[in-house]
Parts: C-alpha cells; sequence; structure tokens
C-alpha cells in the first residue's frame, strides 16, 4: 500500500507581517521631495493664472479680433464715381459695374487643357497666367474689369480657386473725339488725365461699409454694426459742347490727312462768356483702350505746346499804335522795296507792296509794315501790352498741363528782336492762350477769362485792354484779311461775317529755323458785328505741298465756324450767295 503525503495548506508557507511594521514604510522620505511637488503644482497653477490673465484682460482685443477673424466678415460698399457730361447734359464720362476675375492659387485646380482655355479667355498666354499665379499663394488678381462675355466663358469653365467679383469700369461715349479734355482713370478709378485729374476730389467718391456674420457656406447671417453708406462723387457739368467738340476733332483730323501733317489742334471760345466749346487734338487715343497708347496721342496740344504764332501777333501790334494815338486805320505806310533793315538784319515781305495803310497792314500780312509800327513804341511798352494779352503767363484754367510759354523781359531785347517779335517770332504761346487773346476784339477790347466748366449765371468781368472803338476797327481789318484781296478768303463761311489773321512760323531746330517745317495758324472770330465765338486752328508740319495758314488752317477755321454757330443757333447775318463765290478766290500768302 503506498503512504499518503499530507498535504499542506497554502497560507501555511506564508509570514503573516503586519502593515505597520513594514519595512518600506517604516523608511523616512526627504522633505525636500514633497516641498518640491507642491512647488511644482503652485508654479504651474501660477503660469495658468497668468496665462488666463493675459488672454482675458491684457491681450483681449488682440484675441478677440483674431476671433472675428473667423466669423466676422466686412464688404466694402464702393462709392461711384462721378458723371461728366457736356453743357447741355450729354454723357461724356460714366462709371458702369464691370466684372474682375480673381484666383486662390492655394487651391487653383486645371489640367493644361482648362489653363490653355482660362488663358485664352483672358486674353493672355499660359506663360503669364502661370506668373500670375505664382506671385501669391492666396491671392492674386487674374485680370480686371473685363467684359461680360468674357466673365461668361471664365465662369463655364468652373475652375476651383477662381472667382469674379464687381468693380466699377469708366466709360466714355464720345471716345477719341473728347478724350484730351475728359482724360480717364486708372483701375482704381483714380484719375490720371484731364478734368479726370483736374477734378479728382470732386469725382471721387468714399467707400462705405457693412460688417456681417457669416457662415461657413459663406452666406451672410446677420448685421454686427451700423453700416457705414458711401458718399458717391458729385457729377461735373464741362463748358464743352460735344456737337462742337466732334465736329472740331473730325476737321483737324481730316486735315492732318490731307496735308500729311504731324498733327493739329483746334479751340472753340464763347466769347461772351469765356467758355471752352471745343478743345481737340489729333492724333487722339481711344480712353477705353489704353494698351498701346505713345506720347504723341497723349499730347494735349492745345494746352501743353507752345509755338511761335507768326503772324497772328500782328492785330495787336497795329491795334496798339491806334490806341496809343500814333496812327489811324487809314494811316499810310511805306513798305517799299518790301524790305526793312534793323541793325544789319533784313527782314522782308512775301512780295512788294508799296504805301499800305494801316489797314491793309493786316489785310496783306506784311511784315515791313508791322515792324514800322512797333518800332515807334518803347520795348517796356510792346512787352506790356503782350503782357495784358496773357502771355508768358500760365492760363487761370482749372486744366493739367496748361503751360505759360515764353515772353522774355524787355530790358533783354534787342532792336531786331522786338522787331521780330512784332509779327510773331522769338516769343512762345498756346493755342489756348492765341485764342483767349483774341477775345480782347471779340469783346470789345476785354480779355476774357477762360473756363472749362459750364458757367452758371453772369459771365465775370473781363480785363480792359484797348478800348471798344479800337477793338471794332481790328475787326474790321480781320474781316479784310479773311476776305478777297487777304490772305485768307477760304476762311469765308456760308451766311456768316468772319474776321482773323493767318500766321505761318518756321519750327525751330536747334538755335536756328528749319528750310521746310512749318506751322499753319489761323485765329479769327464770327459773326463780325456782335462777335459769338473764336475759333483757332494749328496744324503741324503740313508736307502735302501746301503750308501757309491762309491753305492750311483757315478751310478748318470755316467749317468749324459754320457748325458751331449753326448749334447754337446764331442767326445768319450775310446772304449765302455771295460767300459761295467766295470761296472760289484762292488763298493768297502771307509773309513770315
Amino acid at each position: 500500500m503506498t503512504a499518503r503525503i499530507p498535504r499542506r495548506s497554502p497560507a501555511a508557507g506564508v509570514r503573516s507581517v503586519p502593515l505597520g511594521t513594514s519595512p518600506l514604510l517604516a523608511s523616512k522620505t526627504p522633505s525636500w521631495r514633497s516641498q518640491l511637488v507642491v512647488a511644482l503644482i503652485a508654479f504651474g497653477s501660477l503660469l495658468l493664472v497668468g496665462r488666463a490673465f493675459q488672454i482675458q484682460i491684457v491681450g483681449t482685443d488682440f484675441y478677440q479680433r483674431e476671433g472675428e477673424k473667423r466669423y466676422l466678415h466686412t464688404l466694402r460698399l464702393p462709392g461711384t464715381r462721378g458723371e461728366i457730361y457736356d453743357r447741355h447734359g450729354q454723357l461724356l464720362a460714366t462709371s458702369v459695374e464691370a466684372p474682375s476675375v480673381w484666383a486662390i492659387p492655394r487651391d487653383f485646380e486645371a489640367d493644361a487643357a482648362q489653363r490653355r482655355a482660362l488663358a485664352k479667355a483672358l486674353g493672355m498666354t499660359v506663360a503669364d497666367l502661370d506668373r500670375r499665379l505664382a506671385d501669391n499663394p492666396k491671392f492674386v488678381w487674374l485680370r480686371r474689369q473685363v467684359d461680360e462675355p468674357v466673365a461668361l466663358q471664365v465662369k463655364a469653365l468652373g475652375l476651383k480657386g477662381v472667382y469674379q467679383t464687381r468693380e466699377f469700369k469708366r466709360r466714355y461715349p464720345e471716345g477719341e473725339a473728347a478724350a484730351h479734355v475728359v482724360g480717364f482713370t486708372d483701375v482704381e478709378q483714380k484719375g490720371q488725365e484731364g478734368v479726370e485729374l483736374a477734378f479728382e476730389s470732386t469725382l471721387r467718391g468714399t467707400d462705405g461699409s457693412r460688417d456681417v456674420v457669416k457662415d461657413r457656406l459663406g452666406r451672410v447671417v446677420e448685421d454686427v454694426r451700423d453700416q457705414i453708406d458711401p458718399v458717391h462723387g458729385r457729377p461735373l457739368a464741362l463748358s464743352i459742347d460735344a456737337k462742337v467738340q466732334a465736329f472740331a476733332y473730325q476737321k483737324i483730323r481730316d486735315a492732318v490727312a490731307q496735308h500729311r501733317a504731324r498733327a493739329g489742334s483746334v479751340v472753340v471760345l464763347d466769347a461772351r462768356s469765356g467758355e471752352v466749346l471745343a478743345l481737340a487734338n489729333y492724333p487722339s487715343f481711344d480712353p477705353a483702350n489704353r494698351q498701346k497708347l505713345s506720347g504723341e496721342q497723349l499730347r494735349n496740344r492745345a494746352l501743353t505746346d507752345t509755338f511761335e504764332p507768326g503772324s497772328t501777333m500782328k492785330p495787336f501790334i497795329a491795334a496798339w499804335a491806334i490806341e496809343s494815338g500814333r496812327v489811324r486805320a487809314t494811316t499810310p505806310i511805306a513798305t517799299a522795296p518790301g524790305t526793312i533793315t534793323i541793325t544789319g538784319s533784313t527782314i522782308r515781305d512775301h512780295k512788294p507792296y508799296g504805301t499800305l495803310t494801316v489797314a491793309e497792314v493786316i489785310q496783306k500780312s506784311s511784315n515791313v509794315g508791322t515792324v514800322k509800327l512797333a518800332m515807334q513804341m518803347p520795348p517796356r511798352e510792346m512787352w506790356e501790352l503782350y503782357s495784358s494779352l496773357g502771355l508768358g503767363q500760365k492760363p487761370q484754367i482749372d486744366f493739367p498741363g496748361a503751360v505759360s510759354g515764353r515772353l522774355r523781359p524787355h530790358k533783354t531785347w534787342r532792336p531786331i528782336e522786338q522787331a521780330t517779335m512784332s509779327y510773331g517770332y522769338g516769343l512762345s504761346a498756346s493755342l489756348l492762350q492765341l485764342a483767349r487773346a483774341y477775345t480782347v476784339f471779340a469783346q470789345d477790347g476785354e480779355l476774357v477769362p477762360v473756363t472749362m466748366l459750364k458757367r452758371e449765371g453772369a459771365a465775370p468781368a473781363g480785363e480792359r485792354v484797348i478800348s471798344p472803338e479800337t477793338a471794332r476797327q481790328v475787326r474790321q481789318m480781320l474781316q479784310l484779311a479773311a476776305g478777297p484781296g487777304g490772305t485768307a478768303p477760304l476762311a469765308q463761311t456760308l451766311g456768316w461775317s468772319v474776321g482773323g489773321k493767318t500766321g505761318t512760323a518756321r519750327k525751330q531746330e536747334g538755335k536756328g529755323y528749319a528750310t521746310n517745317k512749318y506751322r499753319a495758324w489761323f485765329v479769327g472770330l464770327a459773326p463780325i458785328g456782335d462777335p459769338r465765338i473764336v475759333v483757332a486752328v494749328m496744324v503741324d508740319e503740313p508736307s502735302n505741298g501746301v503750308f501757309y495758314g491762309g491753305a492750311v488752317a483757315a478751310p478748318v477755321f470755316s467749317e468749324v465756324v459754320q457748325q458751331t454757330l449753326r448749334t447754337l443757333g446764331v442767326p445768319p447775318d450775310l446772304d449765302v450767295t455771295p460767300q459761295i463765290l467766295a470761296r472760289q478766290v484762292p488763298a493768297a500768302t502771307e509773309s513770315f
């Protein structure tokens, strides 16, 4: 039999030890450990309290702004730019809504074909598109102020990361005809040229704003603060007559083409109020399409370019000789043999005229006769006459680029210089200055202040230069100059009496004058009995075989005068038949 081994209880081999007598607990713990733990907890608590203080009290504005960026948006409420009108309310410039295309480059997704389609729609190459997208990962303009069909093409592509917004774009209904008057703005609607620049503070609008809360889908949930309404620019009424402006532009453009000239300008003034009815230049430009502009197109020649005015100055010398009592209109002046020598320099007429009256000196445009009248005057007196006409002074007109021209101090004049200045050499003026100077004859001796804005009420008084009687006498001389036997019979107009003076000046080259480059002028007024308008015409470098002012500029004057007086409703003061015959008389030449 197998002996049985008794089994021991598991608990029998384990020694029972009281908890309080455990050797682990009996060992003494260093006090610095507990102090460190407490210090760390306290320090952490202080950090949390400090951070909470910084966020809740010190930096509360910053964090509120950062929070608002996630849900609060400011919508711009654009203020529109003021419209520009002509004197009759016809629109010359206005702002219209136009879509602009922009992108978030980091969100942009398109394959090669879609990129080509987008670039083609926006009028650029794929390389140009890629360069734009590389400029800024967050935002970039692809094309601003595009036409509606372009915007529809882009939208139809459905590209991710490409968006559109509405902006304002300037429109110019009169195009090239009024470009130099109205000017243009940049893409931000800021004036750059012309009236747009000169009256920027009047035309410019001020944007408003609206603060809103948007949800995650970009929908407006609520308004946060009161809306700030935009302030729209004020409209502007110019003195320009759109019909007269368009016609003047067409005629100077045709004259430049006909005579193969370099350029041309026309200024039309209301002789009573001094308002500019037309200011046209050619070459011109389309203010809505300025991608390939040149300096020749942009120059407002009637205001910015100065020229030696030539024989157009002779009537002023005759006027002052009469005003000062030195001569009368019928006083004979010996011009034979057609030359005069001043300190070794010889001045010539186009041909010998013999003895001429003062009136005939202007009619025939005699250099010799004019010099003899001028040399009776002290240099200071002649200088004061020219200064009183506004020469050598910047025109007081609210328009950028208007120049003063040149009129040297009389103390520096030599005798030959005084002689040549009597017939328009040695000084310079702009076409606007010349047109304004002729208001002295139109307004019975008063120089009228000019303006580009429509005048409300009576025109301001002019500055007296000569007496009414002298002005009327010179008007008769100007009528002779523009009639048969004068230098500009082609200035005659059907139905209205006209008067004016031609000018043909050689162009300066270096220190001398070119032998084959000229500027042709004509400045005149109509009707003679009670002048309503002053018209000045300049054609630069006619090169088609004819260059005299009577043949090149006078016909433009005739057509512009006729159309303008008809537009203004001025009744004719002459029968039509004699004027038709007068146009068959060939234009005489003038001395220069």
